[in-house]
């Protein structure tokens, strides 16, 4: 997976934010998100700033390319995701690795450090367990992660 790049995403098209850590790649959704705000962010740290504000793709920035932006052409998140595929050529993720709530890596833990944490049906019939080390939520690969990766595999597929 190219998870060297990384993204900042406007409030237009938020739902991204979840779906790009999902798939393994950096991801900030800042709380203040002006379009100021958002360049300084993208400049600053190397991200690619992911909008569908038309204003943003025509600033000095992005025009000479000192930032590099993704102008979003449609409403709905399947086809959102679709285009960051296609243009960005991004990587289908093999499993978790980042937390979607916080952004912070996730780091494979014991079950039996947190089986008071954990649903007894969890317990007993998932293997691994990852917890962000920022929010301290417990993931595993259960229906949630294995939903989205059927419909990230869908949009793979459309986007070939």
């Amino acid at each position: 997976m190219d998870t060297e790049l990384r993204f900042v995403v406007d409030v237009n098209v938020g739902r991204l934010a979840k779906w790009l850590r999902v798939m393994g790649y950096d991801t900030l959704f800042p709380k203040e998100n002006g379009d100021n705000q958002l360049v300084r962010i993208a400049l600053m740290e190397n991200r690619v700033l992911v909008t569908r504000d038309a204003e943003i793709a025509r600033r000095p920035d992005a025009r000479t390319g000192q930032m590099e932006e993704t102008l979003i052409e449609k409403d709905d998140l399947r086809s959102q995701l679709r285009q960051l595929v296609r243009d960005l050529e991004l990587d289908l993720p093999s499993g978790f690795s980042r937390c979607v709530r916080c952004n912070e890596p996730l780091r494979p833990i014991v079950k039996q450090d947190f089986v008071d944490r954990l649903p007894t049906y969890v317990v007993l019939t998932q293997p691994k367990f990852f917890e962000c080390q920022e929010c301290r939520r417990v993931n595993w690969p259960g229906t949630d992660w294995t939903n989205m990766m059927s419909e990230l595999s869908q949009v793979y597929r459309e986007a070939s």
